[in-house]
């Protein structure tokens, strides 16, 4: 019987990889250790992208009412 995550006609749900801070990364291949690397990388680049915007948006907002 199938479990409730998988789709019985359609190919297998890939599960999502999630990386724990601290976590044990001995049991983790060197291909799972790879992505996970790229995953984090994308994430520090978005959480960079939302700061930068948000100090843009400080400082227009910092300027607009020193005027």
């Amino acid at each position: 019987m199938a479990s409730i995550d998988e789709d019985p006609f359609g190919a297998p749900v890939r599960k999502k990889i999630i990386h724990e801070l601290g976590e044990n990364l001995d049991i983790l291949s060197a291909h799972e250790l790879r992505e996970r690397i790229e995953l984090l990388r994308a994430e520090i680049a978005r959480l960079e992208a939302v700061a930068q915007a948000k100090e843009a948006s400080r400082r227009a907002a910092d300027a607009f009412f020193k005027s």
